[in-house]
C-alpha cells in the first residue's frame, strides 16, 4: 500500500475515533441524570470554584465508569468514589495524592483526572472531595446504580 492511501486511512481512523468520543462524551455530560449502561461510559465531571459540575448520577448495574475529572480551580482537588469505608478511610487519612486505583484520582490545578469504577451492584455510591474543608463546602454527589 502507498504511504499517502496508508496516511489517508490513518488520518480517517483518527477522526472517526475523535468525533466519535467527542459524541459519547458529550451526550453523557449533558444528560447526567438519566440511566447509563450497561457497559463502558464516560462521564465528564466539572470543577469550577470548587463544586462538581454534577450532583447526581444515574447508571445501570453492570457499567463501568470513566470519570474524567476536569478542574477548572486553581487548587488542587480529588475525586473519590466508593462506599462508606473508602470515604471513612479518606475523610481520617493524610494521603496527599492518590495513586492509580479505581475510584480514586487527585487532580492538580487546571488539569483532568482520570479513573475508572465498576458499579457492579445496585445502591447509592457517595463521590466527593476530601480535602481539607471541600466536602464541608459541598463537594460531594451521588451516583445511584439501579439494578
Amino acid at each position: 500500500m502507498r504511504w499517502y492511501k496508508r496516511g489517508a486511512i490513518a488520518a480517517l481512523v483518527a477522526i472517526v475515533t475523535a468525533f466519535g468520543g467527542y459524541a459519547m462524551n458529550t451526550t453523557a455530560h449533558a444528560q447526567a441524570s438519566s440511566d447509563f449502561g450497561p457497559g463502558l461510559v464516560t462521564i465528564n465531571v466539572g470543577i469550577r470554584y470548587s463544586k462538581f459540575s454534577i450532583s447526581t448520577l444515574h447508571v445501570r448495574e453492570g457499567t463501568v465508569v470513566r470519570f474524567l475529572v476536569h478542574n477548572a480551580d486553581p487548587i488542587h482537588h480529588e475525586f473519590i468514589v466508593g462506599d462508606a469505608s473508602v470515604h471513612l478511610r479518606h475523610e481520617l487519612g493524610t494521603e496527599a495524592t492518590h495513586p492509580p486505583v479505581p475510584g480514586e484520582v487527585s487532580i492538580a490545578p487546571e488539569d483532568v483526572g482520570e479513573t475508572f469504577y465498576d458499579f457492579d451492584t445496585a445502591g447509592k455510591f457517595l463521590f466527593a472531595c476530601h480535602l481539607p474543608g471541600h466536602f464541608a463546602y459541598g463537594m460531594k454527589g451521588w451516583v445511584i446504580v439501579d439494578g
